[in-house]
C-alpha cells in the first residue's frame, strides 16, 4: 500500500501536487473532491491531503472540519507510519485549542487518542475507545470500510510477527467474535485454524527465522600490537 503516491493519483491532481498549482487557492476544490474520491474507494493519498492542508493554512476562510478530519482518519488508516503526525502539524494551533464552542478541537483529541493507540500496538483498546462513544462512529461515517482497513493493516503487522497466534488473540485484536473473527481470518486473510483454535500463518520474508552470521576478522597483527602495548605499558 503506497499512500504517499498511489497509482490512482489523476493527471490533474499530480500538476497540482508538484506544480505552482499547489499554492492556487481555486485548486482547494479539486483537491478536496479527489479526497472524497479516497474516503469512497479506500485508498489513501497523504501527499496530496498535505497539500490541501497546507492550502488550508494559506487560505483559513476555506477551511472545513469535515475535510480536516477526514485526511485524519484516512491518515489513521496507514498506521504503523507517520502519516497521522504529518497531517496534524499542518493543521493551525488555534484549531486544536480547546474551545467550547467549537467541535473540531475534540475531535482531533479524539482521534488523537485512537492514532496513539494503533501505533502503540493496543488494538484491544482501540477497539473498545473506538465503541465508547457515537463521536467516533460520527468522523469514521465518511470513509467507506475504516473499521475493514483497519483489521488488515493489524492482520498484516500480526503476519509480519507471528507464525503462529490463538484465535481468543486475534478476536481481542481484530475487535471480532466468533463466526464473524473466524470469518476473517480464514476468508479476508487466508490463514488455516486447527481444531484447538491456532491459527496458521504461513511462513513469508518477514516472519521467517533468519541464520544470523557474525564474522570478526583478527589477525596475528592484531594480537602482536595488544601484546606489545600492555608490555610497554608494564616496564
Amino acid at each position: 500500500m503506497d499512500s504517499e503516491d498511489p497509482q490512482e493519483r489523476p493527471e490533474d491532481v499530480s500538476n497540482i501536487i508538484n506544480g505552482l498549482e499547489r499554492y492556487n487557492p481555486e485548486a482547494v476544490g479539486n483537491l478536496e473532491d479527489y479526497l472524497r474520491h479516497q474516503c469512497e474507494n479506500r485508498y489513501t493519498d497523504s501527499n496530496a491531503n498535505r497539500t490541501l492542508l497546507k492550502l488550508y493554512q494559506l487560505n483559513p476562510d476555506r477551511v472545513k472540519d469535515e475535510v480536516i478530519t477526514n485526511i485524519l482518519v484516512k491518515a489513521l488508516t496507514c498506521f504503523p507510519s507517520p502519516q497521522f503526525a504529518l497531517a496534524l502539524h499542518l493543521i493551525p494551533p488555534h484549531l486544536m485549542a480547546p474551545n467550547p464552542r467549537a467541535e473540531l478541537p475534540e475531535a482531533i483529541s479524539k482521534l488523537r487518542e485512537l492514532n496513539n493507540q494503533l501505533q502503540g500496538a493496543q488494538y484491544a483498546r482501540f477497539w473498545a475507545t473506538l465503541d465508547s462513544d457515537d463521536l467516533y462512529a460520527d468522523l469514521t461515517t465518511d470513509i467507506d470500510g475504516f473499521e475493514e482497513l483497519i483489521r488488515v493493516r493489524i492482520a498484516t503487522l500480526v503476519s509480519h510477527a507471528y507464525r503462529e497466534i490463538e484465535l481468543s488473540v486475534l478476536e481481542q485484536w481484530l475487535g471480532l467474535e466468533g463466526q464473524a473473527a473466524l470469518n476473517f481470518v480464514t476468508e479476508t486473510a487466508g490463514w488455516k485454524v486447527d481444531e484447538g483454535g491456532l491459527v496458521k500463518i504461513p511462513r513469508n520474508p518477514e516472519n521467517e527465522a533468519k541464520k544470523s552470521e557474525v564474522r570478526e576478522d583478527v589477525n596475528v597483527d592484531m594480537f602482536s600490537r595488544v601484546i606489545r602495548r600492555a608490555w610497554e605499558e608494564t616496564v
